[in-house]
């Protein structure tokens, strides 16, 4: 299965450089240093040559470098807009993926969610984010990045005598203007396996 993602991948990339009317860098918000595009994905740093994608130089040829190379492939050069945020049930033809996101995205952070809240200063920066918008519902909150034109925004709910665990997570306003809403759905998995792996 790793040689059919890879294949994918490579598709990406070729489809990618040989676009030579677009902007790659502008859109995906990358640096260029000859062929190589530079930027953060995930909390690592990301290297896109035709030949492959990197992430903290280790190939990527798993299902987490087909959402990068789709990422690479559909930014667009409109800045990213935060807020407000969106759910992904918002997104655009989101209901074939719509449990899928709550099982991969929110639902398997709720056994954590009090080992998240005491990881909250390592977290972000991490990931280059925040602490939630004061705003939020919730008992706290952080906003992170994972790829350089979308945010998301984690909302943890605490377990108490009445009501369990509980986390929910919303995209930046414009997300699907750089992303397949399928796409967002991955995007969403590998960022909550990426916050699990920092606790």
């Amino acid at each position: 299965m790793s040689g059919n993602y890879a294949a994918i991948i490579q598709d990406n990339i070729k489809a990618l450089y040989k676009n030579e009317t677009r902007n790659a860098e502008a859109a995906i918000g990358a640096q260029r240093n000859g062929d190589e595009i530079l930027f953060k994905a995930f909390g690592g740093q990301c290297v896109i040559t035709p030949e492959g994608i990197s992430l903290d130089g280790r190939p990527l040829t798993d299902p987490s470098g087909v959402v990068v190379s789709l990422y690479a492939l559909h930014a667009t050069e409109l800045p990213m807009k935060e807020q407000p945020f969106k759910a992904f049930k918002e997104m655009d033809d989101s209901m074939p993926y719509a449990g899928a996101f709550a099982t991969h995205t929110e639902n398997i952070l709720v056994p954590r969610v009090e080992a998240i809240k005491a990881k909250l200063d390592v977290i972000p920066e991490k990931l280059d984010g925040t602490a939630g918008p004061d705003d939020m519902p919730g008992d706290f909150s952080m906003v992170v990045q994972p790829l350089p034109k979308i945010r998301l925004c984690y909302i943890f709910y605490l377990p108490d005598d009445d009501f369990p665990a509980s986390v929910t997570c919303l995209f930046s306003n414009n997300a699907g203007s750089h992303m397949p809403t399928d796409g967002l759905a991955d995007v969403g998995e590998y960022t909550s396996r990426t916050i699990l792996n920092l606790l």
